[in-house]
């Protein structure tokens, strides 16, 4: 782990001189002389090492009065990893920033869900990352306002609402602050064939790069996706993984496409304001901020794995926008094939979702709400009489708020929350864990495709053995159950032509 990184002068520097990528987001490189801040793969020249300092965030650049490098852009580097793999506060409260909630409810409202002082929060915040949640959320609206400044026309007072600023004056003032740049000056450096888009009432579509940290392997994240996909709620269309999204302030659909050095994403809200936790669902759904290279090289160590690794390197997790509804998804597979899972999902979408328009393509509704689910007349739903009881009893724990499956949830206590439910055995929990929850250590010992995977691979496939053997793989675990997946011709494995 990078854990603190920054404070690891020595390594920081070589990272900065061999222009090391697979740092980027770990620390930032702020230049004494220049009174900029960079990533660590920057392509300028390096600074000499008494001319720099690091720092754990971008929030801590700007607080030390630094500007963002016009070259290597380092506000568009993928997030760190340690945000996605840890359960701590800081790693719960980093999550929700980037979900845009200190915009949205303020510090307080971050406080309230994590289940600590605001006190707490910002003393924590400040020691692991140079700055506050004000400082953070600040940053990310900084990010979010350039991206719209430079791919789309709108007006620069729609932007800085869109971006979260209380006012247009504080939009210009961070905007000059944090690039050096008026709002106008950014857009035009950015150029006349940078993609415009947004020029009349409505937000339209938003293209946007998904940056990652090399390598990504594509087949089994998106092949996961489309072969589980819901129809009505997401659709493989033309070389693009399509969805719709429930999002703070309305609705979206995301279109997303893996391309060598990035995922290609085209939103469109009905919201701007839900710009940053689109992005942050759509990263999280393709685990974009994972650390391959440390990954792998743990499970490279067991020569059981290695062989699959090498073959593969950089599969990641697929994940979910919306833990609610993996949780529901989660439940109606239970003990079924991929194909009667998606069914009965489609009927629960016809049933009980809302409807949305989509006319570049066939997705029709969002996914139910928990609260619908709950409110629903349990004789309508058609599966057998104890799944009916679990589906129920786990929509109406998931409205009320007993069950919390958010990117601010406590790992051990939703697992363990889950297991309360009556129907809801370790299966459920372990993959609601790895796909919902984010856990990068959960592991599905109970799986019939991991057993099998372990069997014909000369693993021990009994649960309890298959746990004492996989120990070595924590604390990524997650990852080993999709080397072991991919060992099956299933078309969860295969990205679509």
């Amino acid at each position: 782990m990078h854990n603190g990184m920054h404070t690891d002068r020595e390594r920081c520097l070589r990272a900065v001189q061999s222009k090391d990528a697979r740092f980027d987001g770990w620390f930032f490189t702020a230049v004494l002389t220049t009174g900029i801040y960079c990533r660590p793969s920057c392509p300028v020249v390096p600074p000499k090492p008494e001319n720099m300092t690091f720092h754990p965030s971008a929030a801590a650049c700007q607080q030390a009065g630094f500007r963002a490098c016009k070259r290597c852009r380092p506000d568009t580097s993928p997030g760190s990893p340690e945000w996605n793999h840890r359960a701590d506060l800081v790693a719960r409260a980093m999550r929700l920033i980037a979900d845009g909630v200190v915009d949205r409810e303020g510090v307080p409202g971050l406080a309230a869900r994590l289940g600590y002082s605001t006190r707490q929060i910002e003393r924590q915040l400040l020691a692991e990352l140079g700055a506050g949640p004000l400082a953070l959320a600040r940053a990310q609206r900084a990010q979010t306002a350039r991206l719209l400044i430079e791919t789309t026309a709108l007006p620069m007072a729609r932007i800085a609402f869109a971006a979260g600023f209380s006012s247009l004056r504080a939009f210009n003032d961070t905007v000059r602050e944090v690039y050096a740049l008026t709002p106008t000056g950014l857009r035009t450096r950015a150029g006349g064939g940078a993609p415009r888009h947004g020029t009349g009432g409505t937000p339209g579509a938003l293209t946007l790069r998904l940056p990652f940290r090399a390598p990504l392997h594509p087949d089994n994240l998106f092949g996961h996706l489309v072969a589980t996909a819901v129809p009505g709620v997401e659709e493989w269309r033309a070389g693009w993984y399509r969805r719709t999204l429930r999002l703070p302030h309305g609705h979206g659909i995301a279109a997303l496409a893996p391309r060598p050095d990035h995922v290609a994403c085209r939103l469109n809200l009905t919201d701007l304001r839900d710009l940053p936790a689109a992005i942050s669902r759509c990263r999280r759904l393709l685990d974009l901020d994972a650390d391959p290279v440390a990954v792998d090289e743990q499970l490279r160590a067991d020569p059981v794995l290695a062989p699959l690794v090498d073959k593969a390197p950089g599969r990641r997790v697929p994940r979910t926008v919306d833990e609610a509804e993996f949780a529901v998804r989660a439940v109606l597979g239970q003990q079924v094939s991929t194909a009667a899972a998606r069914t009965h999902a489609a009927r629960l979408v016809t049933a009980h979702g809302e409807a949305v328009d989509d006319p570049e393509g066939g997705l029709t509704h969002l996914f139910p709400a928990p609260e619908a689910l709950a409110a629903a007349d349990p004789e309508s739903l058609a599966m057998p009489r104890a799944r009916r009881t679990t589906l129920t009893t786990l929509a109406r724990h998931l409205a009320d708020g007993t069950l919390r499956l958010g990117v601010d949830s406590d790992w051990p206590a939703a697992r363990a929350r889950l297991l309360a439910l009556p129907g809801l055995g370790p299966w459920t929990a372990d993959v609601v864990a790895l796909r919902a929850l984010g856990d990068p250590d959960a592991f599905l010992p109970t799986d019939l495709g991991v057993r099998r995977a372990a069997r014909d691979l000369g693993l021990p496939s009994t649960p309890a053995a298959l746990t004492a053997r996989a120990a070595p793989w924590r604390p990524w675990r997650a990852y080993a159950v999709q080397y072991l997946w991919a060992t099956d011709g299933h078309p969860i494995n295969t990205l679509p032509l």
